[in-house]
């Protein structure tokens, strides 16, 4: 039997979230969230964006994101990250101000924008927090205060269930979460005890696994995603280099003007100066009469 594929990728990710066949596994999924984040459950919801296949592995738009529409129009975001795109926080406040301003045309009611909501599942560590559900509000700093309760952001982060203890047989949101970092097949009866709408999800997992269309696109698309951190890690590199090498030249001209102040100060002529640090004259000078 085939290994399993990797729920967080992507491409997986929306056929088991983002189809209209699995609308009822997006919905227990997101309630989950909004349960554990203390706020009241959907009742219904519609894709806006419903899982259709990639002209390329590297299609961005057709599989990164899922969109909907909750049954009072309030408009939902989720997105899955397996590599860390950096600058992530300002990233997901221009796709939710995207969101938000997209609803009416310029110049319309304000009255008609409805809540935007993000929701982030990232497969690294992001926020200087031991918590693996963050929530965030617009709130006055000091009274706590809403000024307005139409932008929510959840981060999701699967690496900080490895920090603490989490009882699986509890359901909730903890449960989609492990299902979703991989839980050993053996736990998957203990996963769905309290959450059975993980069931169809972990069929939805099971069958893509051994579709060989499937594996082909992952793959494909498992390619396009390293071939990117590739290139997002070598820019990082190439640029901590050049940061280096900048710093090392800074620290030298900065090392050669104070030994040049020291040589002024004990009367040394500029003439001599200029042949032991290398500097020009007129920089010695410049110096001295900054003294």
């Amino acid at each position: 039997m085939q290994d399993m594929l990797d729920p967080r990728v992507d491409i997986i990710f929306k056929r088991i979230f983002g189809s209209e066949h699995n609308k009822d596994v997006l919905l227990a999924f997101l309630n989950s969230t909004f349960r554990d984040a203390g706020e009241p459950p959907l009742t219904e919801i519609i894709l806006l964006n419903p899982y259709t296949e990639p002209d390329s592995p590297d299609d961005k738009q057709s599989i990164m994101d899922i969109k909907a529409r909750t049954a009072q129009g309030e408009l939902l975001n989720i997105e899955m990250q397996l590599f860390n795109p950096y600058h992530m926080e300002k990233r997901t406040l221009f796709y939710w101000s995207e969101m938000y301003y997209h609803q009416i045309p310029k110049g319309s009611n304000y009255t008609k924008l409805k809540k935007c909501v993000t929701i982030n599942i990232l497969n690294y560590s992001s926020l200087p927090n031991d918590r693996y559900h963050s929530v965030f509000h617009l709130r006055e700093d000091h009274t706590g205060i809403p000024l307005l309760d139409d932008i929510e952001i959840h981060v999701i982060e699967l690496t900080k269930l490895d920090q603490q203890f989490v009882p699986l047989d509890r359901g909730g949101l903890v449960n989609w979460l492990m299902f979703l970092k991989g839980a050993d097949k053996s736990n998957w009866e203990v996963l769905t005890m309290n959450e059975p709408m993980l069931k169809k999800a972990m069929d939805t997992l099971e069958f893509l696994s051994q579709d060989a269309a499937a594996r082909m696109a992952y793959d494909a698309r498992m390619k396009a995603l390293s071939d990117e951190k590739s290139r997002i890690e070598g820019a990082l590199e190439e640029g901590l280099a050049i940061g280096i090498e900048k710093g090392i030249e800074k620290g030298i001209e900065r090392g050669k003007a104070e030994t040049a102040l020291k040589l002024l100060e004990l009367g040394i002529d500029i003439q001599t100066i200029a042949k032991a640090t290398g500097m020009s004259t007129e920089e010695i000078s410049t110096l001295g009469s900054l003294k």
